[in-house]
């Protein structure tokens, strides 16, 4: 384990249930079909283009997707601002493996402002290596692409990588991209994750956990 590779929504703070509650007021607003169970089945993970595209069944341009993010991220970061808290455990966790010498990063579908809102909101930007997100990839995921693309920012192998995901479609993107993935059970349970090398609910002793399993 030379390098972690983290997801955000959902992994570095349990927000998700905030997001979904902005995308069913975006589509209520707009017309547009979807329930919560649609959306962690179908969408949760996927960039917001690929989820537009999905909504509106058809290719869209940057510029159409960015005018409709913006109006969807604002609902999200009116509902979530006043609840923002890292995840259990996870301020330990990142300062254990810098303390060990193991590189981080944070690969996720989320837009610039998104990022910013959630790294500078909870003060860790120095506790990462790289941050890629998903304008920084043609392909989202379960692409491997942002994660083989973190790998390579922070100077890892893909086979000395640890991926840290909690939706279907992200954890598909690290094992396509051949690294180890540890399933976070905040949008899916223990079962639906049999199929990641960890499962844990949070941060808390994580790192122990995972020493034992690489040793």
């Amino acid at each position: 384990m030379k390098a972690v590779l983290f997801d955000m929504d959902g992994v570095v703070v349990d927000n998700l249930p905030y997001h979904v509650d902005a995308w069913l007021l975006f589509c209520e607003r707009h017309n547009i079909p979807l329930t919560r169970e649609v959306f962690y089945r179908e969408l949760n993970g996927m960039n917001s283009k690929d989820t537009f595209e999905w909504f509106y069944q058809k290719e869209m341009s940057r510029a159409e997707v960015e005018v409709l993010e913006e109006e969807k991220e604002i609902l999200y970061r009116g509902f979530y601002k006043e609840h923002m808290k890292p995840a259990a455990g996870l301020v330990t966790f990142l300062k254990a493996l810098r303390a060990h010498g193991i590189k981080t990063a944070l690969a996720t579908s989320a837009g610039p402002g998104n990022i910013d809102f959630i790294v500078d909101g909870l003060g860790i930007r120095d506790q990462f290596d790289a941050i890629i997100g998903g304008a920084e990839v043609r392909k989202g995921k379960p692409d491997p692409e942002i994660y083989l693309k973190a790998a390579a920012l922070v100077g890892v192998d893909p086979a000395d990588c640890w991926v840290i995901e909690d939706s279907l479609q992200g954890i598909a993107s690290g094992l396509n991209a051949g690294m180890q993935v540890v399933g976070i059970t905040t949008s899916h349970t223990a079962e639906e994750l049999a199929h990641t090398h960890w499962i844990a609910a949070d941060f808390v002793d994580l790192f122990e956990h995972l020493q034992e399993r690489i040793s």
